[in-house]
C-alpha cells in the first residue's frame, strides 16, 4: 500500500509538471491568434517611411502569459524580435488582473468565476498571487523589469520622460531600444486600497485603466451590470492619480465614468484600445460624442486590431483610423492593439507596416501616418510622464 502510494504521488506531481510545462503554450494558443494569410505585400516607400519612424503601441497584454518574451515566437502577437520587425519604439504594456467567466460586451457580473485564477495556478504564479489582484499587478510589472534587466540593449521600463527621451535619442544613433511602460486593465487591480495607487507606481505603472469587464469599487463598467458613475472611492482614487501624474485610461468604463472623468480629471485622459461607434456599432465602443470630448480636452483614442472595429483585417483597421482622424483630428488618435488580449487578429507586430502601406495607398498625408503611427503617442508621454 505504500509503494502504491508513493507511485501515486509521483504521477501526480509528474502530472503537474506537465502541465506546467505544456498547458500554459495550449492555453494561450487558442486565445491569442492571427488569422491565416499570405505575406502582405509592402511597396519599397512604404517600407521606407515605416522604418523611418517612430511606432508606438498603447495596449498590449502580453505580461498575463507565460511566453519569453525575449524570444521570438510562432503564437501570440507580441515578442521583442517581432516588436523589433515591427519597428516599434514604443509599447505598452497592460496588465490584467481579473477577467469573468462568459465575457461578453454587454454584461458581466463582477462575482462571475475568475479566468485569471485558474490561469495563474496553471501558469505557476506566486502564491500571493492567487487572491490578490494587486500582487498579480505587482507580479507583471515584475516580470518586465527582468526582461529589461536581462536586455538592457533591448528593452528599457520608461518611468519618466527623462527615460522616454533617452531612448529615443539612442533610437536616432541607431540603437533599437524598446520603450515599454506599464498599465493597468482596470483598477480592480487596487484590492479597493488607495495606498496601492503608489505601490503600483512605484512599481513602474504610469498609466491606469479604471475598469475591465466588470463593475468595480470605482464605478460601473461599460460591460457591468449598473451603468453607474464614479464612487466615492473612484473620486479619491481618480484624485491620487491626477497626484503622481498617472494617466489615466477609459477604456471599457461606462459612458457615465467617462462622461464625469473627463469634467473632473486636472490631465488628459486616453482610450488606449477601442473601436469606433460610427463605424461599428457595438456595446464594446462608446459613442463618438464622448470620443470628440476626449480629443477636446487634448486626449488620445487608440484604435484596435481585433472585434472591436468589426473588420480586423488591415484594410477594415486604415478605414476606421480615416474615420477617427475625420471626427477627433490627427493629433488624437493612435495605436491600440489590444495584442495578446485574448483576440484574433489579422496582423502581429512584426506586421505593422502593412499599415503604413494601405495608408499611403489610400492618400493619408505623411504627417497624418506619422502622427497615427507613434508621434501623437510619444508627444502625449512627453508632455505626461512624470519628471525625472
Amino acid at each position: 500500500m505504500k509503494k502504491f502510494f508513493t507511485l501515486l504521488g509521483v504521477l501526480l506531481l509528474v502530472s503537474v509538471g506537465v502541465m506546467v510545462l505544456f498547458a500554459p503554450a495550449m492555453v494561450e494558443k487558442q486565445h491569442n491568434q492571427v488569422t491565416q494569410h499570405s505575406p502582405y505585400t509592402i511597396s519599397e516607400a512604404a517600407r521606407k517611411l515605416h522604418d523611418s519612424m517612430i511606432v508606438a503601441d498603447m495596449h498590449s497584454d502580453s505580461l498575463l502569459w507565460s511566453r519569453d518574451l525575449s524570444e521570438r515566437s510562432d503564437y501570440g502577437h507580441v515578442d521583442l524580435p517581432r516588436l523589433r520587425e515591427g519597428n516599434v519604439a514604443i509599447q505598452a504594456f497592460t496588465v490584467v488582473t481579473k477577467s469573468p467567466r462568459g465575457l461578453n460586451y454587454s454584461t458581466n457580473s463582477a462575482d462571475a468565476l475568475d479566468n485569471i485564477t485558474l490561469l495563474s495556478l496553471v501558469q505557476g504564479w506566486p502564491s500571493d498571487t492567487w487572491q490578490s489582484l494587486s500582487e498579480r499587478a505587482l507580479y507583471q510589472a515584475d516580470k518586465l523589469q527582468t526582461l529589461a534587466e536581462a536586455h538592457p540593449d533591448k528593452v528599457r521600463l520608461i518611468r519618466t520622460r527623462n527615460d522616454l527621451d533617452e531612448v529615443l535619442r539612442a533610437r536616432e544613433m541607431g540603437r533599437k531600444q524598446l520603450a515599454s511602460f506599464l498599465g493597468t486593465e482596470g483598477s480592480h487591480a487596487l484590492d479597493g486600497d488607495l495606498g496601492n495607487i503608489q505601490k503600483l507606481y512605484d512599481a513602474g505603472y504610469r498609466m491606469m485603466g479604471l475598469h475591465h469587464f466588470f463593475d468595480n469599487r470605482l464605478g460601473g463598467s461599460l460591460h457591468g451590470e449598473s451603468g453607474s458613475r464614479l464612487s466615492f472611492f473612484g473620486r479619491q482614487a481618480l484624485a491620487e492619480m491626477n497626484r503622481l501624474g498617472i494617466i489615466i485610461d477609459l477604456s471599457h468604463s461606462s459612458e457615465s465614468v467617462v462622461d464625469e472623468v473627463i469634467e473632473m480629471s486636472k490631465t488628459p485622459v486616453v482610450i488606449s484600445h477601442t473601436g469606433m461607434q460610427g463605424t461599428c456599432d457595438t456595446p464594446r465602443n462608446i459613442s463618438d460624442q464622448l470620443m470628440v470630448r476626449i480629443a477636446e480636452k487634448g486626449g488620445l483614442v487608440g484604435i484596435g486590431f481585433w472585434d472591436a472595429v468589426c473588420d480586423f483585417s488591415p484594410e477594415g483597421i486604415v478605414k476606421t483610423l480615416r474615420y477617427a482622424i475625420d471626427l477627433l483630428g490627427e493629433d488624437h488618435v493612435v495605436l491600440g492593439s489590444d495584442f495578446d488580449g485574448s483576440v484574433t487578429t489579422s496582423i502581429d507586430a512584426s506586421e505593422l507596416a502593412v499599415l503604413t502601406d494601405i495608408m499611403m495607398q489610400q492618400n493619408f498625408t505623411e504627417m497624418e501616418i506619422r502622427k497615427v503611427m507613434g508621434d501623437n503617442t510619444r508627444r502625449f508621454l512627453l508632455e505626461h510622464l512624470p519628471d525625472a
